[in-house]
């Protein structure tokens, strides 16, 4: 009888192990199709609490910026999420030639009118933010995209599964 028990014993072991009882937890793969994108990224500094704005691309003027009430979604600030080794997602709209305004999240959606466009662009904190930046896919793709976006992270799987947006 022990020695039916041990060698069933070391069977489910020797399975667990191998990953044959349980199938092993599977990567995000990215699906590249048309919807809002999974913009995973990195700054210089932190700037996860101020406005973004884009940028021409000799960075000289701004071309798009959001409206007061833009910033939030479901009643709540669409603050970038953050992700394991200071990588932040992007839960409102960022791109390659983003810029970070010196005013919050809060100060910006608390004012009555946008400034001319002028005044917005002498806000500008830093016009060169990015360190990184990955298109991880459609981000409707995602069942739990915290969660599988940190296990890319963590594996280090991040910039051989999403795409790496050229910064230049």
């Amino acid at each position: 009888m022990r020695i039916l028990f041990f060698s069933s014993l070391i069977f489910a072991l020797s399975a667990c192990k191998s990953g044959h009882l349980f199938k092993k937890k599977e990567l995000y793969t990215p699906q590249y199709v048309a919807g809002p994108q999974a913009l995973i990224y990195k700054t210089k500094k932190d700037y996860s609490n101020f406005v973004p704005v884009f940028l021409s691309d000799d960075k000289s003027e701004i071309i798009s910026y959001p409206m007061p009430s833009d910033l939030y979604v479901d009643g709540k600030l669409a603050l970038p999420s953050k992700l394991k080794k200071d990588y932040l997602l992007d839960n409102k709209g960022i791109g390659r030639n983003v810029a970070f305004l010196n005013l919050t999240y809060q100060e910006y959606a608390a004012l009555k009118m946008v400034p001319s466009l002028k005044e917005l662009y002498e806000l500008i904190q830093d016009k060169d933010p990015l360190i990184e930046l990955c298109d991880c896919g459609n981000r409707t793709k995602l069942t739990d995209p915290e969660k599988q976006l940190n296990l890319l992270i963590s594996k280090d799987e991040l910039t051989k599964r999403c795409k790496i947006v050229k910064l230049d």
